[in-house]
Parts: C-alpha cells; sequence; structure tokens
C-alpha cells in the first residue's frame, strides 16, 4: 500500500460513495419533483408525467461516470478496510452491503417495469405511477 491507503483506488472509492450517498440523499428528499417530468409547461397540474429515469440514474444504472456505477464492486473493494479483527463490524458491513445491493436491484427492477407501464396491455400512466410509488415505499422501508 501507498500513501497509506489499502489499495490504489481507495480514496476515489470512498469520495465515489460519498458523492452517491449525497445524491440518493438528495433523491428521497425530493422525490415527488425528481420523478415528475413536465414538459413545455409551467403548470404543475398539466401535461406532466411520472417517470422513473431518474431512479436508475441516482443509483448509477445509467452512466459509467455516476459516483454509484457499479457501487457493489466498490463496496466489496472497501469492506476489505473493515478489521477481520473485529466480527461484529465485519458481519455488520457484509450484511449493510447485502441490503444495499439488493435495494438497488430491486429499485432497478421496478423503475425497469415502469418504463415499459405504458406499453404493456392493461397499462397506462397509472401503472407508471404505481411503480414509481413501490419504489418510494422500498426506498424507506
Amino acid at each position: 500500500p501507498t500513501d497509506g491507503l489499502a489499495y490504489p483506488q481507495e480514496a476515489a472509492d470512498k469520495e465515489n460513495i460519498k458523492k452517491g450517498y449525497k445524491r440518493l440523499e438528495y433523491l428521497l428528499a425530493n422525490w415527488e419533483k425528481e420523478t415528475t417530468v413536465c414538459k413545455n409547461n409551467d403548470n404543475p397540474y398539466i401535461g406532466c408525467d411520472r417517470s422513473p429515469e431518474k431512479v436508475m440514474d441516482y443509483l448509477g444504472y445509467k452512466s459509467m461516470e455516476d459516483p454509484l456505477f457499479r457501487a457493489d464492486k466498490t463496496l466489496r473493494r472497501l469492506q476489505a478496510l473493515v478489521p477481520e479483527s473485529n466480527e461484529q463490524d465485519s458481519s455488520d458491513f457484509s450484511d449493510a452491503l447485502d441490503v444495499f445491493v439488493e435495494k438497488a436491484e430491486e429499485g432497478n427492477g421496478y423503475a425497469y417495469i415502469s418504463s415499459w407501464g405504458e406499453a404493456n396491455p392493461g397499462g397506462g400512466k397509472d401503472r407508471v405511477a404505481l411503480f414509481i410509488e413501490r419504489y418510494d415505499a422500498l426506498m424507506f422501508s
């Protein structure tokens, strides 16, 4: 290790996780605003639709440049920083990592399904909104 780092990209990994976490906090605090798209209209009650695109974007599934792109791999690398001698911390980190990966994958799945809500038979804007709200509930559980 050089410069006191456990591995070469440790500093970048830590920074990306911090940035990604702040972005997720923003998304959750501004859920309605970030998942609603109004086209060429200043009136929030006319011509607005719910969109799952931002969810996938904030979770790092839309760009390799996103701080949470492949966050599971980043967190696995950071797990090496948890002292092996502290079994409880190691176990807690591992559990948190599993929950994060599970929730992120579920969220991406809901967002993907939601993006096809209008195209499916019997679908419509209400189906898109339903899956977006299901993900919102999932994030706060």
